[in-house]
């Protein structure tokens, strides 16, 4: 019987916690001999989307790339952990659509907490004015509608948000 694979989407503000929330599922996962890939944000923008910068229409296109890698694995039965601000609604809805089995993960963290584990200092940046269309200063971030995990990493541990991811890849029958 072959596996299904899926997607599991992280998204929230820079600072939230998606990258150390998906290194901490992946590790768990890969403890238990499945397939997984992970698809960091930073990590795709210096590879794949280098040449896309930070407007809205350059923001919906990384996210597009990003969810067309991650739908191509997924459809080969490999679990894909992507975590990336993503700040807009419909453009995730549309990625979403196109993958089909996907799961997304609100990394739910305030602002304040945010920029307090700024260790890259672009907060500090966009505040100053020397970073423009930031998300969560001068750009919006639209959290999602109806999210299957809320992982609020200001008030639980990262051992408790990857608990919560792991349940519900076992509620939706992913593993």
């Amino acid at each position: 019987m072959s596996r299904r694979g899926v997607t599991v989407w992280f998204t929230g503000l820079s600072g939230a916690g998606k990258t150390t929330l998906s290194q901490g599922v992946a590790q768990q996962l890969r403890a238990w001999g499945l397939p997984v890939e992970v698809l960091d944000g930073d990590v795709v923008r210096q590879h794949l989307t280098k040449g896309l910068g930070f407007s809205k229409a350059d923001r919906d296109e990384n996210i597009r790339r990003i969810g067309f890698v991650a739908g191509l694995l997924t459809r080969q039965g490999v679990i894909v952990l992507v975590s990336a601000i993503s700040p807009y609604r419909v453009v995730r809805q549309e990625v979403r659509q196109h993958i089909g089995n996907f799961i997304e993960v609100f990394v739910d963290a305030p602002l304040a907490v945010c920029e307090s584990r700024d260790v890259k200092g672009l907060y500090q940046k966009a505040r100053a004015g020397l970073i423009q269309n930031f998300t969560g200063i001068d750009d919006p971030y639209e959290p999602p509608d109806s999210p299957e995990v809320i992982c609020k990493t200001a008030e639980h541990s990262i051992s408790e948000g990857v608990h919560q991811v792991m349940r519900c890849l076992q509620d939706k029958e992913y593993l």
